[in-house]
């Protein structure tokens, strides 16, 4: 749909969500479920689904590059987007365009910010692993000194993870594991000859080590109506059989079938109302992307799940006598304390033999080792905080391994009939810390092109992150010796600061109003009636996926919420 739709009524909304990507959608679907009128602001173009999916079933050959690309579009308009994985020719019409969508940050510490502007957000195009964290996580921050203390632990949030898990769709399986809590889950993935060797090397050299299935919202068998996975790994395009959790698939539908819900796309949000009167926020402003045209919508209630970044932006931007360094910062932490997980290092080699073997299917998650290091054993002394998951997998190599390998003619094509020898690859993914140092601003000077401030980001990673990652790839190589694999070396992309688009922080959750944004249900300590619950609540990183955490949070705020406007506190 181009431009904005009207309200179906001119009184105020009950509830306004910003953002329709995974916490968008959440609260959307939660805020409906209990009866609140709502409207859910996209500031991309709609994205139906099924329909849209333009890529969906096109073959390598029906590409005009064959899948690969331009070079010099990519380096035009892409610059920041076609880093990320799962971009593509077939799926470069999911991200933005850099050129059209700029923000600063430093030269020497480029932080890349990966984004996704249309219905459903990055929620077409994330990695889909779906973990809970433990105590282990929500504890080490009072433990340790960095940050601030969460106000919730495990036990606060165990069931609103087994509620979001039983919607979703997560395959894992079961292990026990008090750092890696165990969940309401589908049959897992298998895993390959190899990871099966893989994994019995591991667990034989290392006691207190363990291999197992990444857990994954992709569906093994039909759930709620969806899927089931087809197994083709082209989940980035978009999927009609549902069989993987995104808005469209899930949410988006549960929403819709309340008849409470009105969408908006094409609207970006300039900033949030306050009400000095009423000490409330009392709506957005709305800038439609199209035209131009300046818009406000009112509710009583106001959600922010515009991203991590998305976010702070907003906040920052809406200034009031009351605020004037922004909205709910009172305690200067607004657009501070930006994390991401820092990745793109470990190790890779070859498992011998097996040459007889294969899989079926292109099985869309991979293995993973939780975290072993700073568990509380007292003969650890290592030199470093927290720790970090090893996110590994193995399998062979295909045809396409013969653009990097030598010869020409029938002597190659016949040797690439058959494929290759199996590869093991280990990448870790390591905990951030929390600095105020690590933050986002906006220019004072120079805007996009409707009128917003951009973004100005300055992050540098610690030497606790660097030592993390000195030690995780030593333990990769280590760990894959260990496995009985040959050629093992390890590697070093030094990947900036948001490659693995798990940017958190900017509006952190914390105790004390004066030195965070949110309390223990998402709820701004300054305005009662603001909720934030995408990636800028978290007040640390963990060293796993945050989006199930994120999904998690946002249907307990939404549960919050109703019951105070139920008991008119907001």
């Amino acid at each position: 749909m181009g431009g904005l739709m009207s309200p179906q009524r001119n009184e105020p909304f009950d509830a306004i969500v910003v953002g329709s990507g995974i916490t968008g959608g959440w609260a959307a679907k939660e805020l409906t479920e209990h009866g609140l009128r709502t409207l859910l602001i996209e500031r991309g173009r709609d994205v139906e689904h099924g329909k849209d999916y333009v890529t969906e079933w096109k073959k390598p050959w029906e590409f005009p590059h064959r899948g690969k690309g331009e070079p010099d579009l990519y380096a035009r308009d892409y610059a920041v987007q076609s880093k990320n994985y799962a971009f593509g020719e077939a799926t470069k019409h999911f991200f933005v365009k850099d050129s059209e969508h700029p923000y600063e940050t430093d030269d020497a510490n480029k932080f890349r910010w990966i984004r996704g502007y249309q219905l459903g957000g990055r929620s077409l195009i994330w990695g889909r692993a779906c973990w809970r964290w433990s105590d282990l996580d929500f504890t080490a921050n009072a433990k340790d000194g960095h940050g601030v203390d969460w106000p919730i632990r495990y036990a606060d949030l165990a069931p609103w993870y087994a509620h979001i898990e039983r919607f979703i769709g997560v395959a894992g399986e079961k292990r026990g594991l008090p750092e890696l809590p165990d969940g309401e889950f589908l049959p897992p993935w298998e895993m390959t000859c190899a990871e099966k060797v893989m994994k019995a090397g591991l667990e034989k050299a290392y006691s207190d080590r363990h291999m197992t299935l990444t857990r994954v919202a992709n569906l093994t068998r039909a759930h709620n109506g969806r899927g089931p996975c087809q197994a083709r790994d082209q989940c980035a395009r978009g999927c009609s059989f549902s069989g993987y959790f995104s808005t469209q698939s899930a949410t988006l539908p549960a929403a819709r079938a309340t008849g409470k819900l009105t969408l908006v796309t094409n609207a970006t949000v300039e900033s949030v109302l306050y009400d000095a009167k009423r000490d409330r926020v009392s709506g957005v402003r709305v800038i439609d992307t199209v035209t131009g045209q300046a818009r406000e919508y009112e509710a009583r209630i106001v959600f922010l799940n515009a991203s991590t970044i998305g976010t702070a932006q907003i906040l920052l931007n809406s200034k009031s006598a009351r605020f004037p360094n922004g909205l709910a910062n009172s305690s200067g932490e607004v657009g501070h304390n930006l994390m991401d997980h820092l990745s793109k290092a470990g190790a890779r080699a070859i498992v011998p033999g097996m040459l007889d073997q294969y899989v079926y299917g292109r099985r869309p998650t991979g293995t993973y080792v939780p975290r072993f290091r700073n568990l509380g054993r007292k003969d650890e002394k290592l030199g470093f905080l927290r720790g970090y998951g090893i996110q590994s997998g193995a399998s062979r190599a295909s045809w396409s391994r013969g653009g990097a390998e030598p010869g020409f003619g029938p002597e190659l094509k016949e040797r690439l009939r058959e494929p290759g020898p199996w590869r093991a690859n280990m990448q870790g993914y390591c905990e951030c810390l929390p600095r105020h140092e690590n933050y986002l601003d906006l220019d004072p000077a120079r805007k996009d092109k409707w009128g917003i401030p951009i973004v100005r980001i300055h992050v540098t990673w610690s030497e606790n992150e660097k030592a993390l990652r000195t030690d995780m790839m030593q333990q990769c190589a280590e760990m894959l010796e260990a496995s009985g694999c040959t050629a093992v070396e390890t590697y070093d992309d030094d990947a900036p600061m948001g490659f693995s688009v798990h940017e958190m922080g900017t509006a952190r959750m914390g105790r004390d109003p004066r030195t965070s944004v949110l309390n223990a249900h998402n709820q701004a300590h300054d305005v009662k009636n603001l909720f934030i619950t995408d990636g800028a609540c978290m007040a640390s990183t963990s060293c796993v996926n945050p989006s199930a955490t994120y999904m998690a949070l946002t249907a307990r705020a939404v549960d919050y919420a109703v019951r105070e406007l139920n008991r008119r506190n907001l």
